[in-house]
């Protein structure tokens, strides 16, 4: 179910935690930085876009949407932890900015991160 929000100030993504679990292109924590996925075109065409390709990946989803905002838990496989992956389409900047996390335990193995590399490919030949 999508939980509506309303709020006046811009989003921002969660702080990534001090575990390694994490990949964010909003973090300070240097081997948690990834770069933001650039677009072409209007913010609702990338965010479409982002849906498109997060719509087909496996075991996801959308928890929240709300203006270029958009929250998706992902099911891990073989064992079911949730894990935590947000999207801000910034339309000035012609940015996506992202965050990908586990909910629980430490290391999450890269998970998150290649997840990550996977949706910024299938952007990219979207």
């Amino acid at each position: 179910m999508l939980k509506p929000t309303n709020t006046t100030m811009p989003r921002t993504l969660k702080p990534c935690p001090d575990s390694p679990n994490c990949v964010s292109t909003q973090t300070d924590q240097p081997k948690k930085k990834r770069d933001p996925i650039s677009f072409t075109g209007s913010a609702e065409a990338a965010k479409e876009q982002i849906k498109k390709v997060v719509g087909n990946m496996s075991r996801t989803s959308l928890q929240e949407e709300d203006g270029n905002y958009l929250h998706y838990t992902f099911k891990t496989w073989p064992i079911p932890y949730i894990d935590d992956v947000e999207f801000i389409v910034d339309p000035k900047a012609k940015v996506i900015h992202y965050r990908s996390a586990s909910r629980v335990g430490h290391s999450d193995l890269g998970v998150n991160g290649r997840r990550m590399a996977k949706v910024v490919a299938a952007f990219a030949a979207d």
